[in-house]
């Protein structure tokens, strides 16, 4: 199947967009995303391009700029250049300087997506990405989720090239005469994900040449796998895990008649900083004696006649409610101070992480809760569509455990609004459609 019918296939079949649909595409300049526009133009799609210059590679990120900017002028696709001190964004933010470019660049697809009326975001990675992230969480140690590769969609970020290889996409790529630009940190091997790329991957070619593909399809089988297993998990939670006062309780008896007590407990622990040995060892004391416990940086077990407590080890676990009233300032339960303020519409939004800027209109004459975040806590990190769990993200950050002991949430209406120093919520973001700005400052 020809490159252009193999991409218009896998949208269709993966109902990733309708004919003619406006979608923005994040252009580096590499390969694979100069191959996405391409080929999305091809296909009659209406482009908005999306450029972010980090400004971390010095005159290769301006050389980066001025090539898709030619490229773009010479395609008559409208493009968008935005610009970021990321080593400040990532001091600031506490976060390493991948995750402060992701964050960023995230966070502007989706408001260009909407200022625009775009219908969605498409990413470039394929299939050979989709086969690293597998390999690298194998090897990092993962449930069945981490085995299942890069999804087609994730609310409104789609990625249509994940049915073709790094190698389909620069043979095409040749044989249309285009020209692409190479990141030299790609030809590294510093970092984990490359040395799969130019290290394991190839060694693992010499075993099984079609390796990739394998790695693949048993990642295609595992998703639909994972949806069966979630789906019981879900059940099994609602029926064994019960909510109590400063945590939860996991019913023995319940989980002594599960398949497999030591996997339930690994999708309900981990997440806690639970380690695989001392899941292993929890599930193992079920018949033991009451007063057993198990610490995670973050959490307490404790082992009674029927249950296992679980509760957070935070040092202030009071929560504070205040009303939402412009000029106000209050004290935290950590010591901190927190002050309330408006802005009008179009008043520059701060990216400092101790400033959180919201839609007055959706947070009018309510009361915010702030307290210590909790297992099952849930929020739309800005940029995103998708719920995550707040673990998850604190995990994705690489908070250390005093700063996941301590970290405080700020809810409205039983929504997290913010991960207090980190992240908003998407949901509650400022927007065209803003009359008046929010704006709490953590101090």
């Amino acid at each position: 199947m020809q490159f252009t019918d193999k991409v218009k296939e896998f949208i269709s079949s993966n109902a990733l967009l309708e004919d003619g649909a406006h979608v923005i595409v994040g252009l580096s300049g590499g390969a694979d995303s100069t191959a996405l526009l391409l080929v999305l133009l091809r296909l009659g799609y209406k482009c908005t391009a999306v450029h972010c210059n980090f400004h971390l590679r010095g005159t290769e990120s301006d050389r980066d700029q001025q090539f898709v900017t030619d490229l773009c002028k010479k395609l008559g696709v409208e493009l968008k250049v935005c610009s970021y001190d990321t080593q400040s964004y990532a001091r600031q933010n506490g976060i390493s300087i991948e995750m402060a470019a992701r964050e960023l660049r995230y966070a502007d697809f989706e408001r260009i997506m909407n200022d625009t009326g775009a219908d969605a975001v498409c990413i470039a990675h394929h299939r050979d990405d989709s086969v690293e992230t597998v390999l690298l969480n194998l090897i990092r140690g993962t449930g069945i989720k981490g085995l299942t590769g890069i999804k087609p969609r994730n609310g409104h970020i789609i990625r249509p090239l994940l049915c073709v290889s790094r190698q389909e996409i620069e043979d095409w790529l040749h044989k249309e005469g285009q020209p692409y630009i190479t990141d030299s940190t790609n030809l590294e091997t510093d970092y984990t994900r490359n040395k799969i790329r130019l290290q394991l991957l190839p060694l693992m070619r010499t075993i099984n040449p079609d390796v990739d593909n394998a790695v693949t399809e048993t990642a295609a089988h595992l998703q639909q796998s994972y949806a069966v297993y979630r789906n019981a998990m879900d059940q099994a939670e609602a029926d064994i895990i019960k909510e109590a006062d400063n945590g939860f309780t996991i019913d023995i008896p319940g989980l002594s008649k599960l398949p497999s007590a030591a996997a339930f407990l690994f999708e309900v622990l981990s997440p806690l900083g639970f380690n695989s040995t001392q899941i292993d060892s929890i599930a193992s004391s079920a018949q033991a004696r009451p007063g057993i416990q198990f610490r995670s940086a973050t959490h307490i077990l404790v082992k009674d006649r029927k249950t296992f407590s679980v509760r957070p080890l935070t040092a202030g676990n009071e929560s504070i409610t205040i009303k939402i009233e412009p000029g106000a300032t209050v004290s935290l339960p950590d010591g901190r101070t927190l002050e309330i303020s408006t802005a009008p519409a179009g008043t520059p939004i701060s990216k400092k992480s101790n400033i959180a800027t919201f839609d007055m209109s959706l947070l009018r004459e309510g009361t915010l809760t702030i307290r210590p975040w909790a297992r099952g806590d849930r929020f739309v990190p800005f940029g995103m569509h998708g719920s995550k769990l707040v673990s998850d993200y604190l995990t994705d950050i690489k908070t250390n455990s005093a700063e996941r002991q301590n970290q405080l949430v700020a809810s409205f209406n039983k929504d997290i609004i913010w991960v207090l120093g980190h992240r908003t919520d998407n949901r509650y973001r400022v927007t065209s459609q803003t009359s008046t700005q929010l704006i709490l400052s953590l101090n």
